[in-house]
């Protein structure tokens, strides 16, 4: 018997919005589309926040079709395809950063899982749990270290394939920002399927306030995060997953083993400047595990902070979180500190 959840990941939730302006405020337009797999809010306010929206709309389109496994037109798909291809800025841009994500993780962010993606059915929602054998064959093709970089030509070397899914909508809402800027917008958030970023603060000068979602309870929240210009980002075993014999199979795979990563988080959530190291980072920590991901974050705590969910429902908070952290349950929590 097989039971399957497919949630829009939506795990950060903003909450006390500007969707309707006090007379005071300045102009403001959102849309929502769907791309990536997933439900996007993009809102900005100013004079120029229209403008800005539908500016950053088209730019992501234009990056799901340029990273997506299944774009036909785009970098990844050929690349996939060929093996070999001389790539956009931006394509270029997100596999650098991978790389430089899985050297400094020893390969525990490695976007050559696709082939192990795919039998599992997280590619194309055909969920099954594949044989022991099937997943050593599949784990033979996974090696982030055949890739090879030169110039703005990427090599895929020995039948590697990629799949950017894990650190795509993190650039894509660094993006987001960028474009924001560049319009001469100043307050402004995205909601990309429930990973955030914000630009400044709200039109009133208060802080964006965050609201994580309970792992547990999905119609609930744990906490709540209060932000200016950083990404918010969470992975969790709950997002996407399917039950197979009573037993639930999440998509967050560890490489060295081919199967979920059961290492003892339920949620983890990085706030960084940086969108494109949060999305990485949230699926690595996950990956991870409390104690590992502990020395980790004190060994490059200078570029992110966290608040993790542990099996038992413990919260760990970063102490660089300390004070815009708000606790909405009565879990017991733990603060990391440097």
């Amino acid at each position: 018997m097989k039971k399957i959840v497919l949630a829009v990941c939506c795990c950060a939730t903003l909450l006390g919005g500007c969707d309707s302006p006090s007379e005071a405020e300045p102009a403001h337009y959102k849309e929502e589309i769907f791309a990536m797999d997933t439900y996007m809010t993009l809102s900005a306010y100013g004079e120029k926040s229209e403008m800005a929206v539908k500016a950053a709309g088209k730019e992501v389109q234009r990056l799901d079709e340029l990273l997506s496994v299944s774009g036909e037109k785009g970098d990844v798909y050929q690349l996939n395809q060929r093996g070999q291809r001389q790539v956009e800025p931006d394509t270029l841009a997100v596999i650098s950063k991978a790389a430089e994500v899985s050297k400094e993780t020893e390969g525990l962010f490695d976007c050559t899982i696709a082939p192990v993606m795919k039998i599992w059915g997280f590619r194309d929602g055909n969920f099954r749990v594949p044989s022991a054998e099937e997943l050593a064959e599949q784990l033979e093709k996974v090696d982030g270290s055949k890739i090879r970089i030169e110039g703005n030509t990427i090599t895929l070397l020995d039948g590697v394939t990629i799949d950017l899914g894990a650190i795509a909508k993190g650039y894509t809402s660094q993006r987001i920002m960028e474009i924001y800027g560049e319009t001469g917008v100043s307050s402004g958030i995205v909601s990309l399927g429930g990973n955030v970023q914000t630009l400044g603060t709200k039109p009133d000068g208060s802080l964006w306030r965050i609201a994580l979602e309970d792992p547990r309870n999905p119609e609930g929240y744990f906490g709540v995060l209060e932000v200016a210009d950083k990404a918010v980002i969470t992975s969790g075993g709950y997002q996407r997953n399917f039950t197979e014999n009573g037993k639930l199979y999440h998509h967050i795979i560890d490489p060295r083993t081919g199967y979920p990563a059961e290492n003892g988080f339920l949620s983890v959530t990085i706030v960084s400047e940086d969108g494109t190291l949060a999305d990485a980072l949230s699926t690595v920590l996950f990956i991870m595990g409390p104690e590992k991901a502990e020395t980790f974050w004190q060994e490059h705590k200078g570029l992110f902070d966290a608040v993790m969910m542990t099996d038992e429902g413990k919260i760990l908070v970063t102490e660089g979180l300390r004070d815009i952290y708000t606790p909405q349950t009565k879990d017991p929590i733990a603060i990391w500190k440097g």
